[in-house]
């Protein structure tokens, strides 16, 4: 990877011996495998057991959990927040899972919609929840620094299933939480 950025500083037409540039490829390489490290996690080393048993079975929601991630189509980053919501049926998730979750996701190369999907279906799975809702907003400098050049733009996706699919209702706290 050293070598690759070390190719992509000179095709800009820079200098490698530039005192600034000297040890970029290296910190590139470095701070490029942090920004990714989501594809060297698994759901089971996240959540690490703490699933536990509880006679809960109403709305459970973590709100403005930020993220950072990166826009595979321009390997340029997207920042926002997510919120997600569950409803329990038997088992809640350690608080801090929910942010590891959406963090394993947010450091892969992603687009928000798919990202949006994965942590709604990952949270399912693992909690066994009767309906898991999630809502993420998000600004992408893909579209900021480039292209259109939109400053004030913001992207909100959502994913919504079981209970707050099916349930108007349910769906609709959800929505009011978030607001």
């Amino acid at each position: 990877m050293k070598e690759n950025f070390a190719n992509i500083i000179l095709a800009v037409g820079e200098d490698l011996d530039r005192d600034g540039l000297r040890d970029t490829p290296e910190r590139a390489s470095k701070a490029f495998k942090f920004l990714t490290r989501g594809y060297r996690q698994d759901i089971d080393e996240v959540v690490n057991g703490a699933i536990f048993e509880s006679d809960n079975d109403e709305m459970v929601l973590v709100k403005d959990i930020e993220l950072y991630s990166l826009c595979e189509h321009h390997l340029l980053p997207f920042i926002g927040k997510c919120h997600v919501a569950y409803l329990p049926q038997g088992k809640v998730i350690g608080l801090s899972k929910i942010a590891r979750i959406v963090d394993m996701y947010a450091r892969r190369l992603q687009i928000q919609e798919n990202m949006t999907k994965q942590i709604a279906e990952t949270i399912m799975q693992v909690t066994g929840a009767r309906g898991v809702g999630v809502v993420l907003e998000a600004k992408h400098l893909c579209m900021m620094m480039r292209g259109v050049e939109k400053q004030n733009s913001m992207m909100t996706t959502s994913m919504m299933l079981g209970a707050f699919r099916d349930t108007p209702a349910t769906r609709a706290e959800f929505l009011h939480l978030i607001r």
